[in-house]
């Protein structure tokens, strides 16, 4: 069966009663998560879901979350991952642009939701800590038709999209990328086997966020593909992490540098108990040695740094245990994918120069959703471009050098300045802005902008910054704001964000 959810329905058939999915003192079965999962799925095709159809999901790290994301692929759906703190006119465009016909929120986030269903027909669905809420869809106590639970997967190709993770450039609206059945089993399978070694026995930290592909193929998909224990943390806090240590006995952490910079510096890191901790995997951005070196002494484990994105399942690349780590590179390819570095003209760079990185194999998405010149522009030749510039040694290991774009990872998560300049360009007292990121000792990089006010105005900065906050993700306004009274610009009147330098 190609469907990526028969993964779960066949752990379920060999280890029924071993608990699956952990969230404090809740404990669900993989038996127990395959009927959750059935009966999710029967209910949407009751409620008239068809194959192929788009499903969003807007919700933490709670159990309800593979409970409907493997209910949506039983039932043959595509799940469309959400970053629950996405304001109202993201959530619209997301909607739109996938086509969403359902979305499965958190009472939380249900505002903005439903604002954000206004214009595009999405159905919300409210969840609670399993599933849909009572009364939300079809159950058969309705007197209409009894709803069948769906315990085996509708049938799917290999190239059939599975998942759509949205994600962008510096301009431009934010791209669906299509992750198929068969990227999204492969790359489990990769770093279930090659990267970690996880077996039915261990037990995975599940605090990176499942909407994130980090999160939901290295947590997620290798948990339920191998039978081992996701024990999840709704929002990660250093504290609940360094308590799930020992309660749980975790043996996989999974994280950005930041959570490993913060629990590394939290004052309860001393009482960790860690005895059972035998593998870490970092990635999402690059590692400082020395929280690396110090981590390792001080929690007896070792950590394997590595790297990937949104359109490649994730994972390309991995310091992996057959061979020596190389701290501060990303590794060597991973099997199943091959990389390069090439000019801009899409040739060979020569060997120890710096090239951007381009990446082929069965990691590679689908394309973007219904955006064929985008996907041309990203895969000209067959190697998809990441936009990242890396030199590569002599053993195949990349260092990544910067990046071609001018995305900021602030603590892992994606911030792309055109999208937060145009929100400051809609204040009525903004003249120009320019949005850059700056480093930060915890986060890696912060979002940072420079504005030049029109003549007249009476805005102060704490006005502007406030105004951008309200309508966008918390993540994603600028911490760090001043005014200027223009922007650098180029022979074209173009505005030249490296040449933007934050005020003292």
């Amino acid at each position: 069966m190609t469907n990526l959810a028969a993964t779960l329905v066949d752990t379920a058939a060999r280890i029924p009663d071993k608990v699956g999915i952990k969230l404090d003192q809740a404990e669900v079965s993989w038996s127990a998560l395959h009927r959750a999962a059935a009966k999710v799925a029967g209910q949407l095709k009751a409620a008239g879901l068809q194959t192929g159809d788009r499903v969003s999901l807007i919700l933490p790290n709670v159990p309800a979350y593979p409970t409907v994301f493997y209910g949506v692929l039983l039932a043959g759906g595509i799940v469309v991952p959400m970053n629950p703190l996405l304001k109202s006119g993201e959530i619209s465009y997301f909607f739109s642009d996938s086509g969403a016909t359902f979305s499965f929120v958190w009472p939380d986030f249900a505002d903005e939701a439903r604002k954000g269903a206004e214009e595009t027909g999405t159905r919300i669905v409210l969840c609670g800590p399993m599933g849909p809420a009572d009364g939300q869809l079809p159950d058969g106590t309705d007197g209409g038709e009894p709803v069948v639970p769906v315990t085996e997967p509708v049938e799917r190709d290999d190239d059939d999209t599975a998942v759509i993770l949205y994600t962008s450039g510096t301009t431009g609206k934010p791209k669906g990328a299509e992750l198929t059945h068969f990227n999204l089993r492969r790359n489990a399978e990769r770093s279930a086997t090659d990267i970690m070694e996880i077996t039915e026995n261990d037990v995975i930290m599940g605090c990176l966020p499942l909407f994130h592909v980090f999160g939901l193929t290295c947590g997620l998909s290798t948990s339920v593909m191998r039978g081992s224990t996701l024990t999840l943390i709704p929002r990660f806090d250093p504290a609940k992490a360094i308590e799930v240590f020992g309660r749980d006995g975790v043996t996989i952490f999974q994280g950005v540098p930041t959570m490993y910079a913060a629990i590394l510096n939290h004052p309860n890191a001393g009482q960790a108990d860690t005895s059972t901790l035998r593998t870490c995997a970092s990635g999402g951005s690059a590692m400082p040695a020395q929280v690396m070196t110090e981590f390792e002494a001080k929690f007896g484990c070792q950590i394997l740094e590595g790297y990937g994105l949104s359109e490649t399942s994730p994972v390309a690349s991995f310091n992996m245990p057959d061979a020596p780590t190389k701290p501060g590179t990303i590794g060597r390819a991973i099997p199943g994918c091959e990389m390069k570095l090439v000019d801009l003209e899409g040739n060979d760079t020569p060997a120890g120069e710096i090239g951007e990185i381009a990446i082929r194999g069965e990691n590679i998405m689908k394309g973007y959703w219904n955006r064929p010149e985008a996907t041309a522009e990203a895969i000209p030749d067959g190697w998809f471009r990441s936009g990242d510039l890396a030199t590569v040694d002599d053993d195949g290991y990349y260092t990544i050098v910067d990046r071609k774009k001018d995305m900021i990872l602030r603590g892992g998560l994606n911030v792309y300045p055109r999208e937060v300049e145009e929100v400051l360009y809609t204040h009525p007292d903004v003249l120009e802005a320019a949005v850059v990121g700056v480093p930060d000792d915890l986060l890696g990089e912060e979002v940072a902008a420079a504005v030049a006010l029109r003549p007249g105005s009476t805005a102060t900065l704490e006005e502007v910054q406030q105004f951008v906050k309200d309508r966008i993700a918390a993540y994603k306004y600028p911490r760090h704001i001043w005014q200027v009274n223009e922007l650098p610009k180029g022979p074209t009147g173009k505005i030249l964000r490296r040449e933007v330098r934050p005020q003292a």
